[in-house]
Order: C-alpha cells, then structure tokens, then sequence
C-alpha cells in the first residue's frame, strides 16, 4: 500500500488520498472499545494517514478528548503530521438529542477554545460548522472562522453539508479548503449542483459516509440486531424494504468485487477514489482490522471498464430510502 497525497482545494494543505472519520469512536453507532479505538488512529497514522475527523458534538466533547488522548500518546513524527479538521455548532441536550444549529461569531470563538482545549492543541487546521445555521448568514460565520484564523487558532476553513448558493457565498466571504459531504456509490446527490460548483472555485471535497455507515461494506448482515444508540437502528435505508432492496445492490456490487480479488468495501472507496483527484474519502473504521481493509482501496485499480459494471450494478439514486430521518434531511443544503 502506497499512501498517496491529495490537496484540499487551491487553498488548502496537503493530505492522505484517504482520511480517518472518528466519530463512531464516541457516538452513534453502539458501543466502541476506547483502547481499540486509539490504536486506530495510531495504526492509521503510522499507515500515512494525516487528516483526522471529529466533531465537538460527537459523544459530547468525548471524540475530541480520544483524539487528544491518542495524539499526546502518539510519536512526535506522527503527531506532528496529524491535521485535524472539527465540526460544530450543533447543539445536543442531556438525553443526546439534537436542539438546532448555532452559527452565530460568538459562538464560533466559544466552540473554538472548548474544542482547543479538548484535543490538546494550539490550533485547529480545518474548522466548519455542520450544519448551516438557518437563522444566521453563512457569512458571518465564515468571518468569524477567518478571524481565528487571524489570531493563529485554525488554519483553514471549511463548510459541511451545504448546497451550491451556499458554497459561493462563503467562498466570496473568505478561502475555502473543502466542503465535507456525504458521497459514495448509493449517495451520488452532489454530483448535480454541488460538485460543479466546488471544482469551478477550487474548493475540495472531504467525502464522509463512502460506505454509507456500513450499509455497503460487504459485512451489513439483514438479520443484524442493531443497538438503540444506533443511528441506523432509525435511517431509512437499514429500515425493512428499504434494508432488504439496498443489500441487493451490495450482493451485485460483491460479483464484481470478487473478479477483481477485493473486498466489497475497497471496491466501494476505490469507486469515490476515482471520481476525482480533488475528493478526499474518509473511512470509518472503529478497528485496526476495517483501517486494514480500507486502507487497501488505495491499490484497486479501477478502468473503464469496471466503472462502467460498477455504475451497472448500482445506479445512480439506485438506493432504497433518505440517507437520513425526515427531520434530519430538512437540514440538509443538499439532499
């Protein structure tokens, strides 16, 4: 395995062709082993990886401490090449549920020094809110960003899950590095609107969800019992019908799999791989063993005429079901 670069946009730094998504770490997808998880994040970055994801609101605050944790116990070498891109500005109660967005500057600086505080650094590289806050202007949360980055606390700015009215906007406002998204095989929505938009203004594109949570990795078993904390134990897409329709795009998607010598997962990040050298997939894994596996998409080479059977096998919008409850779509910037 051979760990590639990749840039994030025209204006932001240099990464891993593949980048670690730690939220399921600390949240929403059942329990997680904390020991496990941090030799994850070792693993991934003794592997080459470099661009680490989280969210101040996964697991309230606890992502960010485990990244802390796992990066003060790391090498200095492989700390210091550690770039961590955070999330915020949503809002959560006691009970874990979700109250709304906030966007406002104040609240941007606020989210920023608890975030500083928790990962143990002096800045942070890339930093978004998660969601667009409806009740205030994207601009004055971009400048709020850009003010940190003035004073030496992030580096780079970036946006999560908005539509392209949205993107240029900000990007009037202040450089982008990337968009964070949601992109895989069954997940193909940017491809209309958002993904012109980006490239046409050099603006990266972090793709989380490349496996959409597990659902086309090969291991989603359709009997599988799945945790009240689960998120998917609520998605439509793990939902009866829905569930039982969109395992039969993975078992053809496994057919082409196995004539290549892969596994379904890599075949699947090999195909958001190849959509572009500015997409930056983030991988999931809980595990040193799913890292493992991931990380050998780097050498699937895909040609033609594998796309060609890939996209066969699984269509565009071929999927079964929102990628998330009707409530949580609503917040969405592109659907």
């Amino acid at each position: 395995m051979t760990m590639q670069t990749r840039s994030l946009g025209t204006t932001g730094p240099q990464v891993s062709a593949l980048g670690l998504g730690c939220m399921g770490m600390s949240a929403l997808y059942g329990g997680a082993d904390r020991a496990e998880s941090i030799a994850t994040v070792h693993a991934a970055l003794e592997a080459g990886v470099t661009l680490l994801d989280t969210g101040d609101f996964y697991g309230m605050g606890h992502n960010e401490m485990l990244i802390g944790e796992a990066l003060r116990a790391a090498p200095a070498g492989l700390r210091e090449q550690a770039l961590v891109s955070v999330k915020f500005g949503a809002l959560r109660d006691p009970e874990g549920g979700w109250v709304g967005y906030d966007g406002r500057p104040a609240a941007v600086k606020n989210f920023a020094a608890y975030s500083l505080q928790r990962l143990g650094v002096d800045h942070i590289d890339v930093y978004r809110i998660a969601r667009l806050d409806p009740d205030v202007p994207i601009e004055e949360t971009v400048g709020a960003i850009a003010e940190l980055i003035e004073k030496g606390y992030v580096r780079h700015v970036g946006l999560s899950e908005v539509g392209a009215d949205t993107i240029r906007r900000a990007a009037a406002t202040a450089p982008i590095a990337d968009l964070q998204i949601e992109y895989s095989l069954i997940s193909r929505g940017i491809e209309e609107s958002v993904l012109p938009t980006t490239r046409e203004l050099g603006i990266a594109i972090t793709a989380y969800g490349v496996l959409s949570r597990g659902l086309i990795s090969g291991h989603f078993a359709p009997d599988r019992q799945l945790a009240a904390n689960d998120f998917r134990a609520f998605s439509p897409r793990f939902q009866g019908e829905n569930l039982q329709h969109n395992l039969t795009l993975v078992e053809a998607l496994r057919k082409i799999a196995e004539q290549k010598g892969v596994s379904v997962a890599q075949i699947a990040i090999a195909w958001v791989l190849s959509r572009g050298d500015d997409i930056v997939p983030l991988v999931g894994a809980r595990t040193r063993e799913r890292l493992t596996e991931s990380l050998g998409a780097l050498d699937v080479t895909l040609d033609a005429a594998d796309l060609t059977a890939i996209e066969e096998a699984v269509p565009a919008d071929a999927a079964a079901g929102d990628r998330y409850p009707a409530a949580q779509m609503a917040h969405l910037g592109s659907k």
